[in-house]
């Protein structure tokens, strides 16, 4: 909320109240007292927005900045199975076997 309307809706609330307050007590004393704390209590509030904004746009952008990290990262390759293992092992010695009988061969 722009500060030009939060001051409008603070006056309109404060003048509200004090009008309230006069009409219940008649007395100029009492709506004093009563404004001081109705007044302190709406700047507070608006403080508290500002800081819960503030707060949220960082949470935004921070988990911006992660997903940008983590789409950056390159895929984990998991390791191979044992079989894996065992078939690449038992492919390359056949191909060895044959590579070495065509070398004694004419």
């Amino acid at each position: 909320m722009p500060f030009r309307i939060f001051c409008r809706v603070l006056g309109l609330v404060l003048c509200s109240t004090a009008l309230t307050v006069y009409f219940a007590s008649h007395s100029v004393g009492t709506v004093v007292v009563t404004m001081l704390p109705c007044s302190l209590l709406l700047q507070l509030a608006y403080f508290a927005s500002v800081l819960f904004l503030i707060w949220r746009s960082g949470c935004v952008s921070r988990a911006g900045q992660r997903a940008e990290h983590f789409g950056s990262c390159k895929e984990v390759v998991s390791e191979p199975d044992l079989d894996e293992v065992t078939n690449e092992s038992a492919d390359l010695l056949q191909r060895d076997q044959m590579l070495a009988i065509s070398l004694l061969l004419p």
